[in-house]
């Protein structure tokens, strides 16, 4: 069984492929996929909206690789994921990453380069509540818990309390992050896998993050900014990395990203931070009711209120534009019933660049115009967040601040 490579809106391709292969892929959603009416014991697979690399293991054959190549250069690719995180940050991060041409090796390399430099001046250490059963008292009785386990006893005591250590959230992120990236058998270059087998020495009495753990919370300060950087990565990696299906004796784990949900959350951070300083508030997923009831809930990807919570614009983005069967314009009545919940006279469609043209449609009897705006996403940073910005003044330009 050979490797195959998709390109995100390329046509099907036709490969050999066992059943239970075939079963397991339609299984995990990762690409569309159906057996080939012309020719039995071959599979039509085509990507269906994500991007990145799927491994799949067969019991007793050699995994293969399924890697679906994005239609925006790496680099790119990159600060779109790295901007929504932290939009502050992450403006020249693409700068060293032109000659990358795959997502992993791409993301493996910076993370390794992050890590490094904020492990260059050893582990942070920080404070970490621990609950714990000990024979001395130390920190807080949990006097409930002391109750209801030892009735009355005085020992051993139920404490809380605040340890000063090396094991905290944000070295539990790049140790697991050092880890999951070290397991793949393929994919990242053997100098940067030798850097993270270093680090990972390094983070050796940290604990690792359980694959079905929630991503501990760490929050930006003085104190961790040496680690910002690689913190984000790390983020980027163990999100990438959390995706695994077991269809009976198949498994398939794969590193991927949704192009929808990388554009929205783009879309939407970067609108926000063109908003700021102009009064106001901006929201992002916003909670609506389209009817007087509240029972048909709607959540806009973005709209800005005025001081006094009026609704002054809304937008939703959509990396391509929705072609439902019977509903061919789906985009446009979904922004119409927001505009008429809102009470507004311009919705905003935001599309990337080559999936929707440039339109505005005014709604018969309803004064309401939507629009359709397409994003180039193929460019240096600069060029797109000044994209962003002037699409921020057209949706406030017919509305007074």
């Amino acid at each position: 069984m050979t490797d195959i490579e998709l390109a995100e809106h390329g046509a099907a391709l036709s490969v050999r492929l066992d059943d239970a292969v075939g079963r397991a892929l339609v299984t995990s959603r990762l690409v569309e996929a159906a057996p080939d009416p012309y020719l039995p014991g071959r599979w039509r697979v085509k990507a269906r909206g994500k991007v990145g690399v799927a491994t799949v293991t067969v019991p007793g054959g050699r995994p293969f690789t399924l890697r679906i190549v994005p239609k925006v250069p790496v680099a790119r690719l990159l600060f779109l994921l790295g901007y929504s995180l932290d939009s502050k940050g992450w403006r020249n991060e693409d700068a060293e990453l032109e000659e990358e041409s795959e997502l992993l090796p791409a993301l493996a390399r910076l993370f390794e380069r992050q890590a490094e430099h904020a492990l260059r001046q050893g582990l942070l250490q920080g404070y970490r509540t621990t609950e714990d059963t000990s024979l001395l008292v130390r920190g807080r009785i949990r006097e409930a818990d002391q109750i209801r386990r030892h009735h009355g006893s005085l020992i051993p005591v139920e404490i809380i309390h605040d340890e000063y250590t090396a094991d905290i959230a944000e070295n539990q992120l790049l140790r697991t992050a050092c880890e999951w990236l070290c397991r793949l058998p393929r994919g990242i270059p053997d100098d940067v896998r030798g850097t993270l087998l270093r680090l990972r020495v390094r983070l050796a009495d940290i604990t690792p993050i359980g694959r079905r753990q929630e991503l501990p919370t760490w929050w930006p300060s003085r104190l961790n900014a040496r680690y910002h950087k690689a913190l984000r990565l790390a983020e980027l990696v163990l999100r990438g990395a959390s995706v695994e299906h077991r269809p009976g004796n198949v498994t398939v784990s794969g590193f991927l990203f949704d192009m929808a949900r990388v554009f929205e959350d783009f879309v939407t951070v970067a609108l926000r931070d063109a908003f700021t300083g102009s009064g106001g508030r901006c929201v992002l997923q916003a909670t609506h009711h389209l009817d007087e009831r509240h029972a048909i809930r709607m959540i806009p990807d973005f709209v800005r209120y005025a001081d006094d919570g009026t609704p002054l614009a809304v937008a939703d983005a959509k990396y391509k534009a929705e072609k439902l069967e019977g509903f061919p314009d789906a985009d446009l009545y979904q922004m119409l019933a927001y505009c008429t919940a809102l009470g507004l006279p311009d919705g905003h469609l935001v599309y990337a660049k080559g999936n929707a043209p440039h339109a505005a449609h005014r709604v018969r009897h309803a004064r309401i115009t939507i629009h359709q705006h397409a994003l180039e996403l193929d460019q240096p940073p600069a060029g797109l967040l000044a994209e962003v910005r002037a699409l921020a003044q057209r949706l406030t330009a017919a509305v007074p601040c």
